[in-house]
C-alpha cells in the first residue's frame, strides 16, 4: 500500500476517477511500470491502465472512492466487470498483436483522504477460472 500527494492543477475540472487513475499510475510507475496506454477504447470496451511490468502486460483496473465511502474500491470488481476486462483486453491483444505476451489483470483501489490518495495494488486481482466469456 503506498500514499500518493493529491497534486491538483489549477483550475482542475476532472473527476474523483481521474484523480484515481492519475494516483495509481504515478505508485505503479514508483513501483517499476511502464505505463503503455490510459483509458484504452474500443467500441463499448475500457481499460484504465495498460502497463508493462517486466515482460508481463498488465490490465489495471482502477477503482476510487472517498474515506468515508461504504463502499471498498475492490466491491466493484464484480464477475460481471471482470468479464469486461477480459473481452476488452482481448480487443487491445487482438489490435495489438500481442496474444504471445504473458498478461495479467491487477487492481488498483484508491482511497481519496483529502489530502492524500491511498493505494492499495493487488496483483493477479482475478484470474479466467470457472468465468463464461
Amino acid at each position: 500500500m503506498g500514499f500518493i500527494t493529491k497534486l491538483l492543477p489549477a483550475g482542475w475540472t476532472g473527476t474523483l476517477g481521474d484523480l484515481g487513475e492519475d494516483a495509481a499510475a504515478r505508485y505503479l510507475e514508483t513501483k517499476g511500470f511502464r505505463i503503455l496506454d490510459r483509458n484504452w477504447r474500443f467500441h463499448q470496451w475500457e481499460l484504465d491502465l495498460i502497463c508493462k511490468d517486466r515482460d508481463t502486460l498488465v490490465f489495471v483496473e482502477v477503482k476510487t472512492r472517498k474515506a468515508n465511502s461504504m463502499a471498498t474500491p475492490g466491491d466493484a470488481l464484480t464477475r460481471k466487470k471482470q468479464a469486461r476486462l477480459v473481452k476488452a483486453a482481448s480487443h487491445y491483444l487482438t489490435r495489438k498483436d500481442l496474444w504471445d505476451t504473458p498478461c495479467r489483470f491487477d487492481l488498483a483501489g484508491v482511497i481519496d483522504n483529502g489530502t492524500s490518495m491511498d493505494v492499495e495494488h493487488i496483483e493477479n486481482a482475478f484470474d479466467l477460472t470457472g468465468m463464461n466469456i
